[in-house]
């Protein structure tokens, strides 16, 4: 059944920015905020101490760090297309939410710095867009400072990530010699003057024999003549249907912190990118277009607003209307619970929501209720998929300062577990209460949040630990012995999963190779 209103779903993008630490990615962010006036002063991001900071970032070792490590949800329109930007931590030790934050977007941009090509984190992050064939649109920033040159990075993204590269911008040089971008996209040619603030003021020309050129670049005007014969001769041109698919990933050029090419990346986006597509349940694909509706849970922040110590649920919005005061059904819990208040976000900015549509995110008050990959349905019991949990790389033992705040410690542990934060394991020999996480930062932040949210003091000690995987087995007196066996082993995770903690690959082959029958899962559900 079509919903009554489908222009409100073709107009939606929805998005996630993906890259390597310190490519790039909340200079762009916020410079795509600007050119769709959400915001009108762009954060320091390099002046850590200062009391500007970028927008996407708030929590306090982010505002110290100048990293980010929590996701963030920006809401914007540009040219009557509303946009959902979801920001990912570009830390390499936050990979895991990032992870997650890809399950809700219909598309991705990538960033890579053209000093250093594709890096180790973007590798990770394309493996995960790859499992969902997510579209990838690509801009290759700081263009300002000598790099390598453009065909040796497009060979790199080609040859390190599997996929086609098609430019559809060209710079013109780099660093003291960068003049500014050729747009393969529209045939025109933008000049960038020193000082300019977006490309209002900036020189266009269609042709590029236009004797114009020669004035304005001198020797680059051949070069850039060159280049581009080369690339209409030699390389792929764009194939739409590829791009969708994830084989192949259009290519921009710029620099974010100059507003070079930014405008171009976005004007191709808000054509080229999906609206909201199909998604996935244990049951049938949902169609955007659906009247019924249907949407999921892929994060949970507490105390976002430390004054009003809240819990947000992030919601994709799969299918149907969201209106202020609907009735839901909760898939886990078999409860009908009332959406009263939601949100929409603008970094640390809200706003009340009347209605949202699909590849919209709003944020739900959460009181413990909602937990991540929940589904929330109008009346069909469905379940999305593919919102996992990634078995920790990294274990630490904690220990309380203080015994006394040990209530306050369990209530900490589990609500940052529940926001993927961080994961808790209770070892079924002893007492001990062991963390676990895919980057060590990840324990760091977990302590800094007991302390400033729920006013625990603890530290983290070592553990011999390095591999965890949930195990299961169809027959239950063989689990049990396997429990039984290997008890100094076992642990029981914050969702009640028997979980297998060991100190190496090699332990958990010797085991495996033991037990047969049971299975060694790396994710889960």
């Amino acid at each position: 059944m079509k919903q009554y209103n489908t222009s409100e779903v073709d107009r939606r993008r929805n998005f996630g920015i993906i890259s390597h630490p310190d490519a790039g990615k909340t200079t762009l962010t916020e410079k795509l905020l600007l050119f769709g006036g959400a915001i009108q002063l762009a954060g320091a991001v390099k002046a850590k101490k200062a009391d500007r900071h970028a927008t996407s970032d708030w929590m306090s070792i982010e505002k110290e760090r100048g990293i980010s490590v929590t996701t963030s949800v920006m809401k914007f329109t540009y040219k009557n297309f509303e946009i959902n930007l979801l920001d990912t931590p570009g830390h390499q030790d936050f990979s895991e939410d990032t992870y997650r934050v890809l399950t809700a977007v219909d598309s991705a941009l990538m960033v890579i710095d053209s000093a250093k090509g594709v890096e180790n984190q973007t590798k990770k992050l394309m493996e995960v867009c790859r499992m969902r064939n997510t579209p990838i649109i690509t801009f290759i920033n700081k263009l300002d400072r000598e790099g390598l040159d453009p065909f040796d990075i497009l060979d790199d993204i080609e040859e390190k990530l599997q996929i086609e590269t098609v430019p559809l911008s060209w710079p013109i040089g780099m660093g003291k010699r960068f003049k500014g971008v050729y747009n393969l996209y529209d045939k025109s040619l933008n000049l960038f003057t020193a000082g300019s603030h977006g490309d209002d003021d900036n020189i266009k020309i269609k042709d590029l024999n236009d004797p114009k050129l020669d004035l304005y670049l001198k020797s680059q005007a051949d070069e850039l003549r060159e280049d581009i014969e080369l690339i209409e001769g030699a390389v792929a041109t764009l194939d739409k249907k590829h791009y969708l698919q994830g084989t192949q990933t259009p290519v921009f050029f710029g620099s974010a912190v100059n507003n070079f090419g930014v405008k171009e990346l976005l004007e191709a986006f808000v054509k080229m990118a999906p609206a909201p597509v199909s998604r996935k349940t244990f049951t049938r694909y949902v169609s955007p277009y659906e009247k019924s509706f249907s949407g999921f849970v892929f994060k949970i922040q507490a105390n976002m607003n430390p004054a009003h110590r809240d819990r947000i649920a992030f919601f994709r919005i799969c299918s149907g209307k969201f209106t202020r005061g609907m009735k839901v059904f909760q898939h886990r819990t078999g409860k009908v619970v009332t959406f009263g208040n939601a949100t929409i976000f603008m970094a640390k900015e809200r706003a009340n929501v009347e209605e949202a549509y699909p590849g919209d995110v709003i944020g739900i008050y959460n009181h413990g209720t909602i937990k991540i990959g929940d589904t929330f349905t109008d009346k069909e019991p469905l379940k999305f998929m593919g919102i996992p949990n990634f078995a920790p790389e990294h274990f630490r033992r904690i220990i309380l300062k203080n015994p006394l705040k040990q209530k306050q410690l369990q209530k900490g542990l589990i609500q940052l577990s529940e926001e993927g934060a961080v994961q808790v394991f209770k070892l079924l020999n002893g007492f001990d209460i062991i963390l676990g996480a895919v980057g060590v930062l990840q324990f760091e932040v977990t302590i800094a949040r007991l302390k400033a949210e729920y006013g625990v003091d603890a530290v983290y000690e070592h553990v011999d630990l390095s591999v965890a995987r949930w195990v299961a087995c169809s027959d239950k007196k063989k689990f049990d012995e396997f429990c039984k066996s290997n008890q100094s082993n076992i642990a029981i995770d914050s969702e009640n999963r028997t979980t297998f903690l060991t100190t190496s690959t090699w332990q958990l082959d010797f085991c495996q190779k033991q037990w047969k029958d049971i299975e060694f899962h790396k994710s889960c559900e």
